[in-house]
């Protein structure tokens, strides 16, 4: 079956051109110009993935990734036309798997769009089971991590990177190695992003439960040992 894709865009030429585009590469699509009622079709559940801008009437976009990741771990590309470094975090943060700035390359979108989808497909079998550690266990089908019975809040980039770690326990991953598995080949910002969100990571697990579970290996990456 073709993936099927969302378009929340309120500029109709826009989101015509992304449309037409997309369906001449095999994807189902469909499209929407409110935040309200993008945020209703997103949470249906039918769509493999959504680009999803961020100026929007009704709800902005924001306000519709804040209110799906309650719910949904769908990969989202935020458009904007925004190029401030505050919405980007904001809808990193959020919960948003990558992001493009308008005005782009069609065959740009395009790979990103593989790409998150590469992502969430992931391996079927991997997926329908939990991953633990000790009291830690990560579902990734719940998209969702616990300690014992606290449920911890992570944003979907910190959820990627704990279950990047756990799928490869005892396995030490180098900066360059979770940059391309988590952030993706085509990762453009900073080279320190990996040390910053271990460090969120740290602040979750560590600082809140007192535990140790990701070791640092100097000059070479992390772990998560048995």
């Amino acid at each position: 079956m073709p993936c099927k894709i969302l378009i929340i865009e309120d500029e109709e030429k826009i989101a015509r051109f992304i449309e037409l585009e997309l369906v001449h590469e095999g994807y189902e699509v469909d499209k929407c110009t409110d935040g309200r009622e993008g945020l209703e079709k997103a949470e249906s559940g039918i769509y493999d993935l959504i680009l999803l801008d961020i100026m929007l009437p009704g709800l902005n976009g924001l306000e519709v990734l804040r209110r799906l990741r309650k719910t949904s771990s769908v990969p989202v590309i935020m458009l904007t036309a925004r190029d401030a470094v505050m919405d980007k975090v904001s809808g990193l943060d959020l919960g948003a798997d990558d992001y493009i700035t308008k005005p782009f390359a069609i065959e740009e979108l395009l790979a990103r769009i593989r790409l998150g989808l590469r992502h969430n497909g992931g391996n079927a079998a991997q997926q329908s089971e939990d991953l633990t550690h000790g009291a830690l266990s990560l579902s990734v089908s719940r998209h969702e991590v616990h300690y014992g019975e606290d449920l911890i809040e992570l944003t979907a980039r910190e959820f990627t990177l704990l279950q990047t770690l756990l799928e490869n326990k005892n396995i030490v991953l180098s900066r360059n190695t979770l940059l391309e598995r988590v952030w993706g080949y085509d990762y453009m910002g900073e080279t320190n992003v990996v040390d910053v969100y271990i460090r969120y990571l740290r602040s979750k697990l560590d600082d809140v439960y007192g535990i140790h579970i990701i070791h640092t290996v100097r000059g070479v990456g992390y772990v998560i040992k048995d």
